[in-house]
Order: structure tokens, then C-alpha cells, then sequence
């Protein structure tokens, strides 16, 4: 396949969806982990935006939360209403949002004393394990959102800082 090397201007993303089964529960989660109030709410229902994602109609309530370049958008579908993924890390196809962080300790703790639960332990790359060198010290843990959405959050150090 031959790539065009006409400039696109893709410069960066400007939201991310995520399909959630219950929206109020997933504000109260992603409110809790950014410290934001979603910007704007509301309900669409329409065939031709549901066939444009390949399903026969959508019917959803939404709501957008803001974070400085990149918009959440929660997705609740009410027809048709989906089945759970169960993504794990590992699974090709599965993906992670992950969230700059400038004070780790501070995000951790929020979302532990809001009663969220990470994966494992924090972690912080430390020589041997990652390359460049530069990355050392970077911080990471990773968690779930009420359906499963694969989590991160991230203090860079170096190769991951930008």
C-alpha cells in the first residue's frame, strides 16, 4: 500500500468515545478522576447516525467532559444497547487512555479514597526494565472505569514526557 506524503494536517486527536452502561455512575467516575463537570449533556436518537457506525439506529444519551486538548465523550446506548468487551491490556484491538498526571501521589489518592481500585501497584520504570534512559522514573498505574475501560495515569520522566 502506498502512503500519500500530502501533508493531512493531523495534528492531533480532539476526543475519545467511550461506550458506558450506566452514564451516570460514569460521570461520577471520570468527575471524580479529573476534578471536571462534563461541559455539556444531552440525548440523540437517529438512524442515519447509527448506520454511519454500523448499527441499524442509535438512540444514546451523552456527556462530554473536557480535559485541556482532548474531549471525553460517554456514551450510553439505549438501541441497540451493547454487550460489555472485557478488554484486557493484551488483547489486540483493546486500548488504553492514558492521563498526564502532574501530581501522582495527589490522583492516586483521590481516586482511592473515591473508592476506585487500581489494577495493581504504582509503578516506576526504573533501569533495566525500559529504554531510554531518559524515561527513568516515570510513574504509572493503571485501573478500570465501571465497564472496564482500560486506564492510565502517567508522571513522564524523559521519553514519555511529551
Amino acid at each position: 500500500m502506498t502512503v500519500s506524503a500530502t501533508p493531512m494536517n493531523l495534528t492531533r486527536a480532539a476526543h475519545v468515545g467511550i461506550s458506558v452502561s450506566d452514564l451516570d455512575a460514569s460521570i461520577a467516575f471520570y468527575t471524580a478522576l479529573t476534578g471536571r463537570e462534563p461541559v455539556a449533556e444531552g440525548t440523540m436518537s437517529s438512524v442515519p447516525f447509527g448506520t454511519a457506525q454500523g448499527l441499524s439506529a442509535a438512540k444514546l444519551r451523552y456527556a462530554t467532559i473536557n480535559l485541556d486538548g482532548l474531549g471525553i465523550d460517554l456514551i450510553q446506548f439505549q438501541e441497540p444497547v451493547g454487550e460489555r468487551t472485557n478488554g484486557k491490556a493484551n488483547r489486540p484491538g483493546s486500548m488504553h487512555l492514558c492521563f498526564r498526571v502532574d501530581d501522582f501521589d495527589a490522583v492516586y489518592q483521590r481516586m482511592e479514597e473515591a473508592g476506585y481500585d487500581f489494577l495493581g501497584d504504582d509503578y516506576t520504570f526504573t533501569a533495566g526494565e525500559v529504554t531510554p534512559d531518559e524515561a527513568l522514573g516515570t510513574r504509572v498505574a493503571y485501573f478500570n472505569d465501571p465497564d472496564g475501560t482500560n486506564l492510565e495515569i502517567i508522571q513522564p520522566k524523559g521519553g514519555f514526557a511529551s
